[in-house]
């Protein structure tokens, strides 16, 4: 029996990158049938070989040495944080229209605006993804009802939704229906749920932080890239908590 390393690079971590997408969409591409080796359709965990001709929806993926690009985008409320464009029209990639093939980090829901990461590294994507990482993500809430200790108190301490309960958090009220909290989990509509569960209905809700980076005074729909202290700062994150 050979010991040796298998050849190649699986299909997930190849489309990773080069920057086409993360793993866990590329696991979803593969699953749906759009991917291609060579003109077939491949299996899970099939190696992508040296000279292997790798297509999405038909479409070959380039293989280049492009720059890696990191941008902070100011979505939106409306906007959906999918690149799938043929099923949704109010999809983020139309509506940030760059000028190559990025993807976000994560995700917004529909009805919040604030800061989210576009990107064509894959690295990146699956570092800041892993949510035992604990990164924090900051948001600026307003709400149908008054901030009350006793609400502050609870949801800093956990509340019970997705059959679970969330992890203590920040909280500090900054007006009489108004709040901001500090996150380090991204369970799905986790603020609004806490919210709901609590007696309260969200009204508007804003990303502000992820991380080191500030949304800052980023007007809407519009988009910077990182600059080199900002992704020292985050690689040295995302790095320091995988070690």
């Amino acid at each position: 029996m050979s010991d040796a390393a298998p050849q190649g690079t699986r299909i997930n971590k190849y489309l990773s990158e080069v920057g086409h997408c993360s793993r866990r969409a590329a696991d979803a591409l593969l699953e749906q049938g759009r991917i291609t080796i060579n003109g077939v359709v491949p299996e899970m965990g099939t190696r992508v070989q040296p000279g292997d001709r790798v297509a999405v929806d038909g479409v070959e993926v380039a293989t280049s040495d492009q720059e890696r690009i990191v941008i902070a985008y100011h979505k939106p409320v409306g906007i959906v944080c999918t690149t799938d464009t043929r099923r949704e029209k109010d999809n983020i990639i139309d509506a940030i229209n760059f000028p190559t093939r990025i993807y976000p980090i994560g995700r917004l829901d529909k009805m919040s605006e604030g800061l989210i990461f576009l990107t064509n590294d894959g690295d990146i994507v699956n570092d800041i993804l892993r949510a035992r990482y604990g990164h924090e993500k900051e948001y600026h809430v307003t709400v149908n009802g008054p901030i009350t200790p006793e609400f502050v108190q609870k949801m800093s301490s956990g509340v019970a939704i997705l059959d679970t309960v969330t992890m203590p958090c920040e909280v500090e009220a900054t007006g009489s229906q108004s709040f901001k909290i500090i996150l380090k989990q991204g369970l799905n509509r986790q603020i609004r749920r806490m919210c709901e569960e609590l007696g309260y209905r969200v009204r508007r809700l804003k990303r502000v932080r992820i991380m080191n980076v500030e949304l800052g005074d980023l007007p809407v729909g519009t988009y910077r890239p990182l600059d080199d202290l900002e992704m020292r700062k985050l690689r040295a994150l995302t790095q320091g908590a995988k070690s």
